[in-house]
C-alpha cells in the first residue's frame, strides 16, 4: 500500500492539462501573427529550421518530468514497520448511564445527548491517556475497549442510544464491576472510573463495588446527572407512565452518588448545564502518578521520494536536449 505523507501537493498535478492548453494557445497566437505578416507557406519557408512538432516533444518531456516531481514531492512511502511506542498517562473507563432516565429535559436536548456531548469534548482533549466506554441500565457491557484511538471513540460514542441496552434498570454496581474487569495488564496505579448517571440505582450496592475498586487503587468519579425536584421522561411523542397511569418522574439521586463518590476515594459533581463537571474530574486525575503504557504501531514507512525526483530530473534533461530547431541531418544522403 502506498501512502503519501504530503498528499496535499498531488493537487499540483492538475497543472499538467493546463500547460498543454497554454502551449497550444500560445501556437494558435504565433500563427495568428505570421498570417498579418505574410504568406504561411513564404514564412515556413523563410523559417525552415523552426519546428513545432519538437515544441509539443519538448513540452511532453517537461509535463512527464513535472509529473514524477509532484510526486516525489507528496513523498510516497510504501510498507510499514512494528515499532513498540510508549506513553505515559492514566486510564479512565467512563461509565455512561443509557437507562430510558436519561432521556429526561434537565438539560438540551436531554440528559443522555447533553452527556455525550460532554464526553466527545473531553475527548478532543486527551493527549496520551488511554479510555474506555461502558454503557449500563439494567446490566452493562463494553461499548469501546481501553484504547488511545480517539477517533473510534467518537465514533462509538455517537452510537450510543437508550436502545444500546435492552434490559432497563439502573445497575451502577454492576457497571462498576464491568470497567474493572475492562483495564488493561499494564495498568496497576492510574486507573480512575467516571460514572455518569442521575444515580436512581435499583439493582445492586454500588457503594460496596466502589469500595472494592478502591481497594485495588482504583479512584471512582461520579457525575450527577438530571435535577432534585425531576422531570418527567418522553418516550414516543408521550411521557412515560406506570402501570397505574401516572406520569413518571426522573429525580437525582445525589444521595447515592455522593456515598458511591467517597467509597471510591473520588469527588461527586452534579453537571450543570455550562459545566458539565468533567473538567474538574480530569484535572483531580490528571495529578495522579502517570502510567507508562507500550503498544506496537505501524510506523517508519520506507520512503520512495529520492526516485521519483530523480526520474523527474531525468526528463527534466532530456527536455533540454531536444531544443526547438529541426535538425538538419537526414538519415540517407543524396
Amino acid at each position: 500500500m502506498i501512502n503519501f505523507a504530503n498528499a496535499r501537493f498531488l493537487l499540483l498535478l492538475l497543472l499538467i492539462p493546463v500547460f498543454f492548453l497554454l502551449h497550444a494557445l500560445v501556437l494558435k497566437l504565433r500563427m495568428r501573427r505570421v498570417r498579418k505578416f505574410g504568406d504561411e507557406a513564404l514564412v515556413r519557408h523563410l523559417m525552415p529550421s523552426y519546428s513545432k512538432s519538437k515544441a509539443w516533444v519538448r513540452l511532453v518531456l517537461f509535463s512527464i518530468g513535472f509529473f514524477f516531481f509532484v510526486i516525489g514531492l507528496s513523498r510516497p512511502q510504501i510498507g510499514a514497520k512494528l515499532k513498540e511506542h510508549e506513553t505515559k498517562g492514566a486510564e479512565i473507563m467512563i461509565v455512561l448511564d443509557v437507562s430510558n432516565s436519561m432521556l429526561a429535559e434537565d438539560y438540551s436536548p436531554n440528559r443522555l445527548e447533553r452527556a455525550k456531548l460532554a464526553i466527545s469534548r473531553l475527548v478532543d482533549k486527551l493527549r496520551d491517556d488511554r479510555i474506555g466506554l461502558i454503557v449500563f441500565a439494567g446490566n452493562s457491557f463494553v461499548q469501546l475497549p481501553i484504547t488511545t484511538d480517539y477517533v473510534s471513540a467518537k465514533m462509538f460514542l455517537n452510537s450510543i442510544s437508550t436502545e444500546s441496552v435492552p434490559v432497563q434498570g439502573t445497575a451502577i454496581g454492576d457497571a462498576i464491576n464491568t470497567a474493572m474487569r475492562s483495564f488493561s495488564a499494564q495498568s496497576e496505579k492510574s486507573r480512575a472510573i467516571v460514572v455518569i448517571t442521575d444515580g436512581e440505582n435499583h439493582e445492586d450496592d454500588p457503594v460496596e463495588a466502589a469500595r472494592q475498586a478502591a481497594g485495588l487503587g482504583v479512584r471512582i468519579f461520579t457525575i450527577g446527572v438530571g435535577s432534585p425536584e425531576g422531570k418527567p421522561i418522553p418516550m414516543d411523542g408521550e411521557l412515560l407512565k406506570d402501570k397505574d397511569g401516572n406520569i413518571v418522574v426522573t429525580r437525582l439521586d445525589e444521595k447515592v452518588l455522593q456515598d458511591v463518590a467517597i467509597a471510591g476515594n473520588g469527588v461527586y459533581v452534579r453537571a450543570g448545564n455550562s459545566e458539565f463537571g468533567l473538567n474538574p474530574v480530569i484535572d483531580d486525575i490528571r495529578k495522579m502518578d502517570d502510567e507508562r503504557y507500550s503498544s506496537v504501531v505501524f510506523e517508519e514507512f520506507d520512503e520512495q521520494f529520492m526516485y521519483f525526483l530523480g526520474f523527474a530530473l531525468l526528463f527534466f534533461v532530456l527536455e533540454m536536449l531536444v531544443g526547438d530547431r529541426r535538425s538538419r541531418r537526414h538519415l540517407f544522403q543524396r
